[in-house]
This record gives structure tokens, sequence and C-alpha cells, in this order.
């Protein structure tokens, strides 16, 4: 029967479902013929998630421990390796006795404490390299329940680690094993990538965004809770009980998905975790097109992942390499903030993750996923040029408040790699985004944390300009794509 009769008697939905089955179909027997996992792994109708709420307690507590440790770890290292070396003295701000020499001692101090963050980082960012898309892979057909809850057990067992370190006053090279055994169970993220895989099988394509929007606030919000929590906490009663917290958190997220994840994917028993085939299975995502068809249809999607996933590294190595620079440039002369204008300035930060969740969901009932992206990053690029030029507090928050905007661009990114690729490939495609995303935090604090010493002599916030002009490559390729799209979609209907 011709596609118009077809049209004229089957309903508008059954007449779409259908067509999906087709695509499916047709991705199955091409998956069959280069001998990847089939319809076994398709999202089973039984499996859509009747509640709001899924994996987002995950990722919020996963995020809360990862938060609460983190800067708890670095200045733990700092006092360790100052009581090893004898020094006793405190850090030094730029606003105060600029003129006099900084303590060679010091220096040490602040150089090994450096150097063992870079190892502890680097060490778990080799082996999760390994490890997470080889995870990410086989939950597409093994399931996602297992990810979310063995990289949990693998962040309580670091935490275990870090606090038999601090009973007994061990070397702080055990610091790096604790790392290291994390990364082989997947680390964070493993657990990134099976939420927001998790999110990719339980949604439709138009939720997709939004949902994947909440996942990014659930990361702003706990993050920023920790902050809170974790300062205010060390000094009260030092580091051991904070770090009981956090193995309480990792083992918290993993019973909750253990107790109330329900699987979105039907397992296949026979499949196997060691297995090459998880690997090739990441390698075909990128180098065929997708959930397209082949010849130039294929070259289209392929083209589309390379350039969305560009702008995804492009976009988050900046907002990493440039977080870490907001307390150096307050801290210093001209602004010389305290603690507490420190703190407000970290809250209003974190707080764009909820005005951005905002922002976009109102943004979405009128404009186009890319064009709410492309606000996203005109509200980045514009508070960046604030920071470059501001040298007092009011111009300071001018730049958090234009700033308002900044994580809308992400979901909406992260949402159109999902979209390109087969419903049997999330786990693959967020297995790889979790890795790029931690190759953009290596990237990023080095290349940032490079240039901002460099450029003090002539101008002090040449770092965040910088920042600003790299983002208007992610702007341009977003808004080229979304146009050629336009374009041709007008082409289809009038033809």
């Amino acid at each position: 029967m011709d596609e118009p009769d077809t049209a004229a008697i089957l309903p508008e939905d059954l007449l779409g479902a259908s067509s999906t089955d087709d695509q499916l179909s047709d991705s199955e027997d091409r998956k069959d013929e280069a001998g990847l996992p089939t319809a076994t792994t398709s999202v089973p109708p039984s499996c859509r998630c009747p509640v709001p709420v899924s994996v987002e307690p995950v990722l919020f507590l996963s995020m809360f421990s990862l938060a609460l440790q983190a800067p708890l770890t670095t200045q733990y290292l700092w006092d360790r390796i100052s009581e090893d070396l004898g020094y006793n003295g405190s850090r030094r701000s730029g606003c105060s006795n600029s003129s006099v020499d900084p303590d060679p001692l010091q220096k040490e101090v602040e150089t090994l404490t450096a150097h063992w963050n870079l190892y502890i980082s680097l060490g778990g960012f080799s082996v999760g390299l390994v490890v997470v898309p080889l995870l990410g892979s086989w939950s597409d057909v093994a399931g996602r329940r297992t990810v979310l809850i063995l990289p949990n057990f693998g962040l309580a067992l670091q935490a275990v680690v870090y606090l038999v370190v601090m009973y007994l006053k061990l070397p702080v090279v055990y610091f790096l094993v604790g790392r290291l055994l994390s990364g082989l169970s997947g680390d964070f993220n493993a657990v990134l990538a099976g939420c927001f895989s998790y999110v990719a099988d339980i949604s439709d394509r138009r939720s997709r965004t939004f949902r994947v929007a909440v996942l990014e606030a659930c990361l702003g919000i706990s993050g920023m809770l920790a902050s809170i929590i974790g300062g205010q906490w060390r000094r009260a009663q030092g580091y051991i009980n904070p770090f009981w917290l956090v193995l309480a958190t990792n083992l918290a997220s993993a019973l909750y998905a253990y107790l109330f994840i329900r699987e979105s994917v039907r397992p296949d028993p026979s499949a196997r975790l060691l297995s090459a085939r998880h690997y090739k299975a990441v390698w075909r995502l990128y180098s065929t097109g997708g959930i397209s068809g082949e010849g130039g249809g294929a070259l289209l999607h392929r083209g589309k992942l390379w350039l969305y996933t560009l702008c995804f590294f492009l976009v988050v190595a900046v907002h990493f390499g440039t977080r870490e620079l907001y307390v150096l440039y307050e801290l210093s002369s001209p602004l010389c903030w305290d603690s507490a204008l420190i703190g407000y300035g970290s809250a209003a930060q974190n707080l764009a993750y909820l005005s951005s969740l905002l922002g976009l969901k109102t943004m979405q009932r009128c404009l186009q996923d890319s064009w709410v992206a492309l606000v996203g990053l005109v509200s980045n690029i514009t508070g960046l040029v604030v920071f470059s030029v501001a040298d007092t507090t009011q111009l300071m928050f001018t730049g958090y408040g234009l700033c308002f905007l900044f994580m809308a661009s992400t979901p909406v990114l992260r949402s159109k790699l999902s979209k390109l690729v087969d419903p049997s490939e999330q786990g693959a495609l967020f297995a790889c985004v979790a890795c790029v995303e931690s190759l953009c935090f290596l990237v990023g604090s080095s290349l940032f944390n490079s240039i901002y010493p460099a450029t003090l002599h002539f101008m002090k916030g040449f770092s965040f300009l910088f920042a600003a002009i790299i983002l208007l490559i992610p702007t341009a390729i977003i808004g080229a794509l979304q146009c050629l799209d336009q374009r041709r979609e007008r082409r289809d209907s009038t033809s």
C-alpha cells in the first residue's frame, strides 16, 4: 500500500510508531551483519519509568561525595606534606605582605601538593580511560543497574583507603592506590555514563533534553551543598569525620540503585564484560553513521557526532579551566575578597545550574534546542568578558549574574548526541562522553592554569577573555548545523 494511503487509514501516532520500529529493525539487521548485539538490548515498553525521579538520587549522592572529598583531599595533602617538611606557616594571599619574598619551604609544599594532586588525577584518568568505555558498552547488553552499583562500591573502597591512611598516618602515596582501585570499578565517570544512558533509555526525544538538564542541575546543587558543608566541618572536626560521610554517601547511592532502580534494557545473560567487542562497538559508534542509513545519511550523522563532541569538549574544558581561576582572581588585588565573599561567589555560580534548568524549560516552549544552547553560550561568553575586566566587587557579581544561563548548553549537546545514535548504543556513547569530560578536566586545568600566571603582567583577566573566544567556536558550529537542518527541512517539505 502506498504511504499516503497508509497515512489516511492509520492514526498518526501508530504510523510514527511503525516507522520507528522499521528504523530499529533496519538498525538491528545492520548490527547482525556487523556482529553487534541486537534487539535484546532494546528498551521494553514495560521498563518506561512512571515517575519523574529515577537515577537523579544516584547522581546527586555520588556527586556530593566527590565534591566533598576533592577539596578535603587537597587540604590533607597540604597538611601532611607540611608536617613532613617541617613547615608550619600559612598560605599568604596576594593582598597581604606582597613585598615579602615567598617562603621557599612554602613553595616546596605548594609544588609537592600540586604534583601529588596531578599524580592522583592522572592515575584515575588513565585507568578510567580503559574501564569506562568497557562498562558503558557492556551496559548496552547486560543492563544499566550494575554500572550504577559497581562504581559506587569502588568510590566507597577509595574512601576506606583514605580513612586508613588518615588513621594510621600512612604515606600519601596510598591515596594513589585508592584512586586506582576506584578507577578499576569505573570511578565517577561510569556513574555519569550509567545515569545519562538510563535517562536516554526511559525518555522520549521531546523530553530528553530537559531530563538531561535535571541531571546536570543535580551535579551543581550537590556540589554547592558539599562545598558549604565540607569546609565548615573540617575546621570544626578535622578530616576523618567528613570522609566517613563520603563512605556512607557512596554506599547509600549503591543501595538506592539496587533497591529502587528498575532495569531499562533487557539484560543478555550471555554478555561478557571482558570482551574486545565492547571497544569495537565504541569505535563503530564514531566510524559509522549512527541510526541513519548507509551512504550520505551515514556520513552526515557521523559528521554531526564528531562536531557535537568537539563542541562538548570545548564547552566543558572552558567550564573546568575557568572554574579553578575564580578563587585566585578574587583573592588577589584589586578585589581582595575574604572567605565570605568567595563563598557568595561560589554560591552564585552554583545557583546558575538551577537558573539554567528553569531557563531551558521556559525557552523550550518557543525555541528549538539548538537555539537554547546558543543562548546559553552567549550568556557564558558575556559573563566571561565581564570577568576579564572586573576590578570591583559589583562588576564581579554582574558577571555571575550574566552567567545565569551558562549551563543550558551542555544538556542540549548531550541530548543531541544521544539522539544521533541507536537506542542500543546509549551506554557506549555516554561512556565516550564521560571520558571526554575527564579529558576536558585535564586539558582545561592545565591550559588555563598555565595561561593565568603567564598573562598577569599585561592583563590579569586575559584567561577569561581567551575562554570567551574559545566558546565562539562551538557557537558557530551549533548555529551552522541548525541552519543546515532547517534548510534541509524546508527543502524536504517543499519537495
